[in-house]
């Protein structure tokens, strides 16, 4: 009954459309006039939705597994700082040399730096255009104003404006600003940014390492935020002047290989669903109305 529910809500929305009444009375609904399909063939419509929607949930689990093992390898090399040593052992638990680091006032390893987040990414702060210029008719450059525009991953296109201020590129880290700070996205395109995001990619070409650095930022935003220390916003100067822990070159560059891979998997995964998903969609309503028949 799932689908069938799904359609009538869309058949609703459909048939409301241009109407200046803001909800739907017990005689609009009564009179309302619906082709349901029998029940047999409604079973043959649900054994093709169900399969997609089953892929899409299976690609939701492997992104989920995969992001996990990205975040938690950051949290053993680059906060706990027992990457792998020259003997291929844990580099603190093993005895690694610490030094105390006046900047981050705690210990890291030896030869590492501190570094501010304006240091190792280039970032653009969003500024929104006028109102007027926006519209969802998909005239201009596609605008996202900030995180209520997130999906799992990449943003939902929703408006657009014909003035463009701020741009993001394609690739780039899209980072909620305000409530709720730190929440991210990646850009899928080129698309212009509102006051609610910032923009973020990579001084050296190292974006897998500053998303899970921007994970890392999130938990502590997080953690402040349940300690009664809220975080309605991040200035610019805040976000710039963040500060971590800089690793060598060698083992910055062996997280990246690792997680790049991670990402292209999960990134491939994630617009293998908008696919489904769109087509899920596209095929409901055809299926349901005969448009489209399952032999």
């Amino acid at each position: 009954m799932h689908y069938v529910f799904t359609y009538i809500r869309k058949a609703i929305q459909n048939s409301a459309s241009g109407s200046i009444q803001d909800n739907i009375n017990i005689e609009y609904l009564t009179g309302l006039r619906f082709k349901i399909p029998l029940k047999a063939y409604q079973d043959k419509i649900v054994a093709v939705l169900s399969a997609l929607d089953k892929k899409i949930e299976l690609n939701i689990r492997i992104n989920a597994e995969l992001e996990a093992m990205a975040k938690t390898l950051y949290d053993y090399w680059f906060v706990q700082f027992d990457f792998p040593d020259a003997n291929c052992k844990p580099y603190k638990t093993s005895g690694g040399k610490m030094v105390y680091n006046h900047a981050l006032k705690r210990e890291i390893p030896e030869g590492w730096s501190d570094k501010t987040l304006s240091q190792i990414a280039n970032i653009t702060m969003g500024q929104s255009p006028e109102g007027s210029s926006y519209n969802e008719e998909g005239v201009g450059t596609i605008f996202y104003q900030g995180s209520t525009d997130f999906g799992w991953l990449f943003p939902t296109t929703r408006q657009y404006t014909t003035a463009p201020s701020r741009m993001a590129k394609k690739g780039d880290i899209l980072l909620s600003v305000r409530a709720p700070v730190g929440d991210m996205n990646i850009a899928n395109t080129d698309c212009c940014i509102g006051r609610g995001l910032a923009a973020l990619n990579s001084k050296t070409g190292s974006d897998g390492f500053l998303f899970y650095v921007m994970k890392y930022f999130k938990q502590i935003f997080d953690r402040r935020n349940s300690e009664g220390t809220t975080f309605g916003s991040i200035t610019k100067n805040d976000l710039h002047s963040l500060t971590l822990a800089y690793p060598t070159a060698d083992l910055l560059k062996k997280y990246d290989d690792v997680v790049t891979n991670y990402n292209k998997m999960i990134f491939e995964r994630s617009l293998e669903n908008r696919e489904i998903i769109s087509l899920r969609d596209w095929l409901l309503p055809m299926l349901m109305n005969g448009q489209v028949i399952v032999k």
